[in-house]
């Protein structure tokens, strides 16, 4: 991860012009009770009305010089920290990208969409306005008590002494609001990602009924997150009316104070009026304190949680010196391979060997590990023994970007982007993929009919997730962008469910025109497989049945179970060979 002071001296320049300009304004606010002193001093007690014309001019120039500095340091601090807020946002956005897919089975995306949003806006607000006001305190601070001290030392002890008793109770209360920001920072990525989930499944809730039900427990959510911020707001409430208070009392008790010293002869009336002054200068860092220690604390606890998603590393990386193939053929190998997840063994010694440009079929129920081998096959995940190759090469020596970029998939959970309709096709060749071909793919996938009798064709644009298609749809668009990418190998995770047979057949006969594509056909329907060159039958993770469509109807095991149950007759021809 990159460090926050990375990101900060990128930008020394533009923080240093701004502290210049801060420091610059902050000279102009000390300047102005002095010129107050002299008037009372030279002018109203001296008699000298000769200078007052000076003195005035002094305050404009003042007042103007302190509004241009004022101008310059809030427009560079607003802009450096837009600077690093979106660069901090990409560079985690990137991070996440780079994570493997164990980490996303077990985060909740309402999570990552609050680290990425909301987390880093108060960092953001910590290095612009916030930041920015925490320095001029400081530096404020520090110029008032040099200038109080260069009058009267003795009454510069009084504001001294309750900037510190403010100091220590401000830091009191951002240790106080730190625990309770890390609880809120939970509870939004929580009520982010319950809102998330409803609204994806809106049709679901809907369906179902169950609208009460997710109401009720947006509402614990809620509540909880209410009762969060209540917390933090009573831990406002119960020491910011020090710092009000502090800033209220001062000037009066520099006043008091004051007086005597003036009746004593010990400081001059006009000093007594800019010690006032000072005072008053003194008052909105004090107020300010219980509010930038609030927006502190919760910028500090959203780090921390930016943090600790930098801190997840991806299970799976390219080699440092990977093998680049300099043309992938297709040729699929499994050599005894077995796959666990969290200690669940999905996958036991499978094997075999698809030619490149053949077709391999995959049938087994639900559960059996059919995804799991297009998982692999992808590195998604490492196998945990045996070996996966492509051409034969093991994938987990091949770059990861060159082996997803050989393999188009279709998956069974159809995932469509907001976008036009020639976007999500053009998907996988984004830059270079021209209209015709778009225009092709989709009539390859028994998609261009329906596209071109919308109004606007391949410009309309879809809703999230395809809302607004029927389920056919969405899988012949899924289709056509697969094959769109003219990857080498071509998978297909019972990606026809949702198409009728007339359909389902056309598209049979574009794959079987595929005769440079590896083909692997994951299934439940055995029309989906019948023509494979071979079809393996997965049973709990293990390879059951294999063989040609006819060989494994003669044998009248699982296979065949599934052929009666879709069919309820044995083939005449598959009789008449057996």
């Amino acid at each position: 991860m990159k460090k926050l002071h990375t990101y900060i001296g990128r930008h020394w320049a533009g923080y240093l012009l701004a502290v210049v300009c801060m420091v610059a304004a902050i000279v102009l606010d000390m300047v102005y009770p002095k010129i107050t002193q002299d008037i009372v001093d030279e002018v109203i007690l001296g008699g000298k009305l000769e200078l007052l014309t000076r003195f005035l001019a002094g305050i404009v120039v003042v007042g103007i010089g302190r509004c241009l500095f004022g101008y310059c340091k809030e427009i560079s601090f607003d802009r450096i920290a837009s600077k690093i807020g979106s660069q901090m946002r990409k560079d985690l956005f990137d991070h996440i990208q780079t994570l493997s897919m164990n980490y996303f089975d077990n985060v909740n995306t309402g999570e990552l969409m609050a680290r990425v949003k909301d987390d880093v806006d108060r960092v953001w607000n910590a290095l612009g306005f916030v930041g920015m006001l925490v320095i001029e305190v400081v530096i404020h601070a520090g110029f008032v008590l040099y200038c109080m001290f260069a009058r009267n030392w003795k009454l510069a002890l009084v504001p001294l002494f309750t900037m510190i008793v403010c100091g220590v109770v401000a830091i009191v209360m951002e240790r106080k609001l730190d625990k309770v920001y890390e609880q809120i920072s939970e509870e939004n990525a929580a009520l982010t990602t319950v809102a998330e989930e409803n609204l994806a499944g809106v049709r679901t809730v809907k369906a179902f009924a169950r609208e009460k039900h997710e109401v009720e427990k947006f509402l614990s959510h809620n509540s909880r997150y209410y009762e969060l911020n209540i917390t933090q707001s009573k831990v406002l409430v119960r020491y910011y009316p020090l710092f009000q208070f502090v800033g209220k009392a001062l000037p009066v008790c520099t006043t008091i104070l004051g007086g005597l010293f003036v009746m004593n002869g010990e400081m001059t009336l006009g000093a007594l009026v800019a010690f006032v002054e000072y005072s008053r200068n003194c008052t909105w860092p004090m107020e300010m304190l219980g509010w930038l220690t609030n927006d502190v604390s919760a910028a500090l606890a959203s780090y921390r949680k930016i943090r600790k998603i930098y801190g997840e590393q991806a299970m799976i990386r390219n080699r440092e010196q990977p093998v680049h193939l300099d043309k992938v053929e297709g040729r699929i190998e499994f050599e005894h391979v077995s796959f666990s997840l969290e200690e669940k063994e999905i996958l036991k010694d499978i094997s075999f060997m698809v030619p490149a440009g053949s077709t391999l079929g995959i049938m087994g129920a639900t559960g059996s590990g059919k995804s799991s081998i297009i998982n692999l096959l992808q590195r998604f995940y490492d196998v945990t023994e045996g070996v996966v190759k492509v051409d034969g090469a093991d994938v987990r020596d091949l770059s990861l970007k060159q082996l997803r970029s050989s393999i188009a998939v279709v998956l069974q959970d159809v995932f469509l982007f907001s976008d036009t309709i020639e976007e999500n096709i053009r998907m996988g060749q984004r830059r270079q993929l021209p209209i015709e071909e778009v225009r092709l793919a989709a009539e390859h996938a028994e998609a261009r009919d329906f596209i071109e009798k919308m109004d606007e064709q391949y410009g309309t644009v879809i809703g999230e997730r395809g809302v607004g298609l029927s389920g056919g749809q969405k899988q012949r668009i899924s289709i056509a962008r697969a094959l769109a990418k003219h990857s080498p190998v071509l998978v297909l995770d019972d990606s026809t469910s949702a198409l009728d047979m007339e359909t389902e057949h056309e598209i049979q006969k574009t794959l079987g025109a595929l005769s440079d594509t590896t083909k692997v056909i994951i299934a439940h329907r055995i029309s989906a497989v019948r023509h494979a060159d071979e079809i393996i039958y997965l049973e709990d993770g293990r390879i059951a049945e294999r063989g040609t469509h006819e060989e494994l109807l003669r044998k009248k095991g699982l296979y065949y179970d599934t052929y009666m149950a879709q069919y309820g007759a044995f083939p005449a021809d598959a009789a008449e060979t057996a």
